[in-house]
C-alpha cells in the first residue's frame, strides 16, 4: 500500500510518558486503526504522525471505544481490548500469527520470545518472534511489552525499556534487582 496516497486521521491520548497516537485510514464506513504510535523524546506526536502519514488530520467527533479502552488501560485498569478496531490487513503470515498469539498473553503475566515461538509450532524461532514484535503496529493493544528474554530480562521495546518496565509494573509484574521478571510471572 502506498501510505502517501491515502488520507489519514488521528487521535492523541495523553499519558505520563507523552502522547499516544492512534492513526486511522480515513474514508467511508468504519475506519480501522492502522498504527498506534508510542511517545518518544525525538519529536512531538503530531510531528511524528505527520512525518509518517503526510496530510493526516485530527479526527473529529467523540472518542470511540478503543480510545477509551487505551485511556483506561494507561490509568491502570484491566482492559480487554476490542481487536476488531485494528486493521490486521496490514499484517500478514507469521507476523500476524505472532501478534495474535501475543494478544492472548494475560495481564500480569509474560512469555519468553522462545516460548511464544514454541506455542506457534516454531521451536528455535525466538529471533523471528522478536522481529515480528519489533514491527508491531499496535503496541499496548497487542501487548508486545509482555514478551521477555529466556532469562527474564526485558529484551527490547519500541517505547524503550523504562516504558516497558512501567507497563509491566502497572500490570503487577515484578522484577528482581537485576531487572529480570520473576519466574512465577512467566508462562
Amino acid at each position: 500500500m502506498d501510505w502517501k496516497k491515502v488520507s489519514y486521521t488521528y487521535d492523541l491520548i495523553p499519558w505520563t510518558f507523552g502522547e499516544i497516537g492512534l492513526v486511522r485510514r480515513a474514508g467511508s464506513g468504519r475506519s480501522l486503526i492502522c498504527r498506534i504510535l508510542l511517545p518518544d523524546t525525538e519529536c512531538s506526536m503530531t510531528g511524528k504522525i505527520r512525518g509518517n502519514f503526510p496530510g493526516a488530520v485530527p479526527r473529529a467527533g467523540k472518542r470511540d471505544e478503543i480510545c477509551m479502552q487505551i485511556r483506561d488501560y494507561l490509568s491502570g485498569k484491566a482492559v480487554d481490548f476490542a481487536l476488531e478496531d485494528l486493521d490486521f490487513g496490514i499484517v500478514k503470515g507469521f507476523y500476524r500469527q505472532v501478534l495474535l498469539a501475543d494478544g492472548e498473553i494475560p495481564r500480569g503475566r509474560v512469555m519468553t520470545y522462545g516460548g511464544l515461538a514454541a506455542s506457534l509450532g516454531v521451536p528455535g524461532g525466538a529471533r523471528a518472534v522478536g522481529n515480528a514484535l519489533a514491527g508491531n503496529p499496535f503496541p499496548l493493544v497487542i501487548p508486545c511489552h509482555r514478551v521477555v528474554r529466556s532469562d527474564g530480562s526485558l529484551g527490547g521495546f519500541g517505547g524503550g525499556l523504562l516504558m516497558k518496565r512501567a507497563l509491566l509494573a502497572m500490570e503487577g509484574v515484578c522484577l528482581d534487582h537485576k531487572g529480570r521478571v520473576f519466574s512465577e510471572y512467566i508462562l
